[in-house]
């Protein structure tokens, strides 16, 4: 079967999804604190897990928001509207430093934990984050194509998801002796949270009047 998914459409997702992964988050602090008190090494026991549980939330996402795009045409546009909207609410929340989503100003050492442990503590992360589930059904709808085969979507959505999403945790955790000496100072947490929530705010925009 032809490969029938535009290549334009795939070009876009790429960066949008890198800039809403790379911005500042639950899952991300957990890799920068580990990167900063484990190592990169055993930080990767946690990608692991943190990846299974972002491509369940993915595909879950995916099948339900082709759901409702067929069923309920009315009820997708008003979703994708409220997702624009939450994103531009995370997005000032994270301006001001507040929210799950901000750098904490002081990151606690993790005590140490077994391979599975790690593995289980980033699953249950991905899965348990109420923001991972809202930017999935956010960030989706403007690139699904009903007309075309989901299956084929799916796969190359879902694709893009786990490698951009790995490679951004990868960053977090090997910056983590870095980043850890710049955030000793309380202006700087601010300033980087301020970056992340304007760039959650400008994707939400877009995602909205998309």
């Amino acid at each position: 079967m032809a490969f029938t998914m535009d290549l334009t459409v795939i070009a876009l997702f790429i960066p949008t999804f890198f800039l809403v992964s790379i911005t500042p988050g639950m899952c991300m602090t957990l890799s920068l604190t580990l990167g900063m008190t484990i190592g990169v090494r055993r930080s990767m026991h946690m990608m692991w897990g943190e990846l299974i549980g972002v491509g369940l939330v993915a595909i879950a996402s995916v099948v339900g928001v082709a759901a409702v795009m067929l069923n309920y045409p009315m009820l997708f546009v008003v979703l994708k509207y409220a997702g624009g909207a939450y994103l531009i609410y995370l997005g000032i929340q994270m301006w001001q430093s507040k929210g799950q989503l901000a750098i904490p100003e002081n990151p606690e050492e993790l005590p140490e934990k077994s391979p599975t442990a790690l593995a289980s503590q980033g699953f249950i992360t991905a899965i348990a984050n109420p923001k991972g589930w809202a930017f999935m059904a956010s960030l989706l709808p403007p690139f699904i194509d009903a007309a075309k085969p989901m299956a084929e979507q799916m796969g190359v959505l879902v694709s893009i998801i786990l490698i951009t999403e790995f490679l951004c945790l990868m960053l977090y955790a090997s910056g983590g002796k870095t980043l850890g000496h710049l955030l000793q100072k309380s202006s700087n947490v601010k300033v980087i949270n301020r970056i992340g929530g304007t760039t959650m705010m400008g994707v939400g925009a877009w995602l909205a009047k998309s």
